[in-house]
This record gives structure tokens, sequence and C-alpha cells, in this order.
């Protein structure tokens, strides 16, 4: 069984915590005040763990409009095509995928106050704590130096998130001080990140199963990975060695782990199955717990088909969203295990018994069939683009197994333990050996050297079998900047990491692909949205956008 009690009083704390009110004199029975909170370790607990909660909203496809989706859809590798009379969504998706967005875009606004609540929800607990002494808390100085420092860094991640979406952006570390904050330069929001995590990192407990989704100091060392990764593109300034060195800390495993230190696993499951809090290599995740808390897994919206649960033998279906680009299935070779585990497409059958899965839409009746294109097929159409698909369109997402509901054979009702509860991973370990080996490639003027090639090869060649894997393992001369990319692709599919991939790469502005077209430079920054600047007149509007 799992070890998350941190969800039963991350849900209490959902409960307890409100705005205050306004009459300070008016009696609160639904409604704990602050001055009346801290009293406890249990309550200490609960404020340090309530921004998790929320981060299960705006952090993973959560069916809300947050971070995630403006970094996948308006990438090229994933899309949310108008299918039928399903997902036309006022055309937002659309404008994702072309580029084409405005500044009065709900969505992005959406993302700006779940991420901004987010942070708030740190900085609450942050300056409670500071100003509380532990002998009202029944903690000692150094569980308060721990509980802040962690809530300081999952601070720093809401930032850099921030940035990586708008640039320039608004720094606040008290709620409502100052009301109307002035957006602050990337590059300085950068060295606030910087400078968060680097004083934090050390007083923040190691990763271990007691951290299981909480930030960690591992957490801390793979956001200063990914902030030195992008460096070049969020600053000016190229931070290779530096990226290198907080790898290092990773894979030498002076940050903690599972079992003391961070190690790959052995298969390509072991990070995306039921029972993926065993994973070694997960740095930081959002954890679920279904059957103690009722916690579930907030992603099957997102991905899952109509009538999903009848293909894995669940109870969850989805909205029929985002699908895989038209062509990304075809650059994984046939023999890569993470195109036939990761990816879905075919005619579906039935998890119970093998019958065809019947389509509810265009196609009702008949056998459930996901293909490779966005088609108008029922009519004949050779059209493929984002406005004429249909309920079949597209491969779909199969990389998370939430696993069947039932544990034995064909359907016999007896409850999987683990059913509903697979956690969703932010940074693991196979990232942080991409982003070094790229590190060193960059460094080398784009050459690859052994020690790159080795940190590819550890992780690529669980995608194989051992007959297979020979001749499919690269060299100093087959990885090339070029062909990392396209690994970084196939490996890091779903995760929330193309667009800054190909920003890094120059490509996101540039390149063509499926339905898109090469859109402005200015595209790599979303606009602050006008929502926003109509509350706050202080902020700044990013360039290229009115």
């Amino acid at each position: 069984m799992k070890s998350k009690s941190i969800l039963y009083l991350a849900l209490v704390a959902m409960m307890f915590f409100s705005a205050a009110c306004t009459k300070l004199d008016e009696n609160a029975y639904d409604q704990i005040l602050t001055n009346d909170f801290y009293n406890n370790k249990t309550e200490v607990l609960s404020a340090v763990l309530r921004p998790y909660t929320h981060a299960n909203a705006w952090i993973t496809p959560s069916g809300q409009d947050g971070w995630w989706r403006a970094s996948e859809l308006s990438a090229d590798q994933l899309a949310w095509p108008t299918k039928g009379r399903h997902g036309e969504d006022s055309g937002k998706w659309k404008r994702l995928h072309y580029h084409s967005w405005t500044v009065d875009e709900s969505g992005l606004n959406r993302a700006w106050v779940l991420m901004y609540w987010g942070m708030g929800l740190c900085n609450d607990p942050i300056e409670n704590l500071e100003k509380n002494d532990i002998s009202k808390m029944g903690i000692t100085q150094v569980e308060k130096d721990a509980y802040i420092a962690e809530l300081k860094l999952l601070r720093a991640f809401h930032y850099l998130k921030l940035m990586d979406l708008f640039g320039n952006i608004p720094i606040a570390t008290k709620v409502g001080e100052p009301a109307k904050p002035l957006s602050t330069p990337r590059a300085e929001v950068f060295k606030f990140i910087e400078k968060e995590i680097r004083e934090n990192v050390d007083k923040a407990p190691k990763l271990s199963k007691e951290m299981l989704g909480r930030m960690s100091q591992a957490g801390a060392y793979a956001m200063l990975t990914e902030l030195y990764l992008n460096a070049e593109a969020w600053t000016g300034t190229a931070r290779w060695d530096d990226c290198i060195a907080a790898a290092n800390k990773l894979i030498n495993g002076e940050a903690g782990g599972q079992n003391g230190k961070l190690e790959l696993d052995p298969n390509i499951s072991d990070q995306f199955g039921t029972d993926n809090d065993k994973s070694k290599e997960v740095i930081f995740s959002i954890a679920y717990d279904y059957n103690q808390a009722r916690f579930e897994a907030s992603w099957p919206s997102e991905f899952f088909h109509f009538k999903q649960r009848e293909i894995y033998g669940g109870s969850r279906n989805g909205n029929n969203g985002v699908v895989v680009v038209p062509g990304v299935y075809t650059t994984f070779e046939n023999s890569d295990l993470r195109k036939s585990n990761w990816l879905l497409i075919g005619k579906m059958t039935k998890f119970v018994d093998g019958t065809p899965v019947l389509a509810s839409e265009e196609y009702d009746g008949q056998q459930l069939e996901f293909v490779d294109n966005i088609r108008k097929n029922k009519t004949g159409s050779t059209v493929s683009n984002m406005s004429e698909g249909e309920e079949n369109s597209g491969v779909r997402f199969n990389k998370y197994k939430l696993g069947n509901q039932f544990a034995g054979p064909g359907g016999i009702p007896a409850i999987n333990p683990n059913y509903n509860n697979t956690d969703w991973n932010i940074y693991r370990l196979s990232w942080i050996y991409f982003a070094k080996a790229e590190a060193i490639m960059r460094k080398n003027g784009g050459s690859a050297n052994e020690e790159a090639v080795q940190l590819i090869n550890d992780c690529k060649k669980r995608a194989y079998t051992p007959a297979e894997w020979t001749t499919h393992a690269y060299t100093t001369s087959t990885l090339t900047l070029e062909e990392l990319l396209a690994e970084r692709g196939r490996e890091f599919i779903f995760e929330g990491f193309r667009r800054d991939d190909l920003i890094r790469y120059k490509k996101f502005s540039t390149a063509s692909w499926w339905d898109h077209n090469p859109s402005s430079a200015s595209r790599e920054l979303f606009p602050i949205p006008q929502q926003q600047r109509n509350l706050n007149t202080n902020l700044s509007q990013n360039p290229g956008y009115n």
C-alpha cells in the first residue's frame, strides 16, 4: 500500500483553510482563521501540504487550463483537434496549435490564475511559520526550518513555470503585498528563483519514501538543472557547466532517493504504472491515493475516449480530447517498446472479454479504431487538419496506466488495490540524464563525447529487447543534437517539456509541423493576460502583443 498519509492532512486542510472574514467580530463556524491555526504539528503539516493538492490542478493534465496545456498543445507532438461535434471549444485549441492566441485567451488567464494561486498557498504558510514560535506549534527548530525551505522551493517551482510561460512577471513573497506588484524582467525573475533554490536546498529534506509527492533536495536540484538547461533561452546567457553540476548532484546520489540514491528503473513501465510510487528514478511527482483518500488521478479526462473504461477495465472515461499529432507515431521504430507501450492505435477491444469496443459518435455501432491521422474518414475526405477530425482520429495516450479496476482475470470482481493510484511525474532521473548529455554536447560545439552517449544509451536501451539493442545504440557519430531532440521527443512525450525543447533548439517559431506554419518569434512567450492587466495596471505586456 502506498505511503501517502500526507494526502489525508492535505485534504483536511482544504476544508479548514479559507479567506478570513472581513468582520472579525463574527463567529466563524465553517472557517479556521489564521490566528487560531498552527497550534500543533498536525495543523502545521496540513498547512505545509495544502499547496500540493492545488498543484494537481495546474501542473498535471487535469481538465483545467494549467501550465501543461499551454506547454504541450502549442508544440509539435500533441494537439486537440475538433472531432465531429466535440472539441471546438471556441477555437482555443486551434489557436494554441496555430500560435494565433490573443491577449484575451481565457485558458492563458486561467493558467496565470492557477499558478499564482498556488504560489499564494505557499506564501501564506511561509509567513505564518516564520512568525510563530516553535513552542506554540509543537515542532522543533529543525522541522520548522525544513518546512519553510520546502515551501520556498515549491514556491520557486511555481515561479519557474510562470517565468517559462510568461517571461516578465511580478514577484510577490507575501500575500497581498504589494496589492499591485510591478512586472519584473525575466532575467531578474531567473535570479530570484536561483537564489531561492540555492538558499534553501540544504535545509530541505532529502528525497525518501516519506517525501513522496513533496519538494525535496532532489526536486530542488532538478529545478536547477531545468533552470540552467534553459538559461540561454531565458536570459541570453548559457549556463552549461552549472547544468552539469546540478545534474551530478542527482546522478551521484547526493540528494537522496527511494533507496537512499536515485537510480534508473530497469524498464520503461516502472515510472508510469499503478505502483510508480516505488519507482527508483522519480524525483518529484503529484501523488494520488484513491483507495485511502479518494484523491484520484486527474489526467484521464484529458486523454481518454468517451468509452475508454471498456478498453482497460476501469471506471474512468474522458472527453476524447488530446491526440498525438499525425506522423509522430512513425518517428518511433517498430521495435521500440515505447511505441507499443505508450501509444494506443488500432482496433479497440474490451478488457473484460476481448469483444469489440463500439464507437459512440460518427461510427456508432462500429468497432472503435484509432488511426494516425485527423481526417473525415466517414465522408471519404482526405482533408487532415485541426477542424476535420472524428472520434477515432489520432493515436492516443497510453503512457501512464491506471490499471484495471479488478485484479481477477477476465474482470472477476476482485478490487485491484492499486487501481486509480498512478502518480504523475514532474521530474525523473531520465530527464536529468538527457539534460546533462545536452549540456555536454552544447559545450562541445554540438558533438557528443563518450559520456554523453552513455547517458542517453543508459536510458534508451530499456526501450529495446537485448537482441534488438545492439543495432540501436548511439555512438559519438550518430548522437547529434538534432537526433537528441528527436530522442527527447520519444522519451518525454506527454511529459510537458516539448515547448521548451523546441524553443531551446530554435524551432518553436521557425519550424513547420502537421497543420502548422512558422510563427513570429514573439510567440515564444505567451501574452500577459489582458484580464490581469485590467486588474493590475502595473503589469507590462510582452513584446509582439497589443
